[in-house]
């Protein structure tokens, strides 16, 4: 994939993607009588924030996989993507459909994890171009903060 638009598309599908599966998987998710009855962190963003927050970061994220990919081999870029990819979409499934929300917790932290080793490793080969993920893992570490609060608080 020599052409950075076209790399572009290919990971804003993939991003795109991976939230609309985990849609698909997490059943009711925020409107279901189980997450209705919890008792959720007073920092929790309304929800029309979520949707928002997550074009955001995906589009950030998209740009910087398509940025990576142009200075790195995508051999040695496509199984952390991977593993990213399927934390993100097990993260809806495991804590809205199964309400499994210590195991969510070990999701939300190893995706956390992974975000900043993607960074931390390719830092050399992006430079300021790093700051891209910035939106991806101050998300998800709120988002830790609030699972967390629900495992705490219910």
């Amino acid at each position: 994939m020599n052409n950075f638009w076209v790399r572009l598309v290919v990971f804003l599908v993939l991003n795109f993607g991976a939230l609309y599966v985990g849609n698909l998987l997490q059943g009711d998710g925020p409107f279901s009588e189980w997450y209705l009855g919890l008792n959720i962190a007073p920092w929790t963003p309304p929800g029309w924030f979520f949707g928002v927050a997550w074009t955001g970061i995906m589009i950030c994220f998209s740009i910087y996989m398509s940025l990576l990919t142009e200075k790195v081999d995508w051999q040695k870029v496509i199984p952390i993507f991977a593993v990213q990819f399927i934390l993100n979409v097990a993260w809806n499934p495991t804590f809205f459909r199964f309400h499994y929300v210590l195991p969510s917790l070990v999701v939300m932290l190893l995706l956390i994890v992974v975000v900043f080793l993607i960074g931390a490793k390719f830092r050399n080969h992006l430079g300021n171009s790093t700051l891209l993920l910035a939106p991806y893992g101050t998300w998800l570490l709120v988002a830790a903060t609030l699972n967390a609060y629900v495992l705490l608080y219910n």
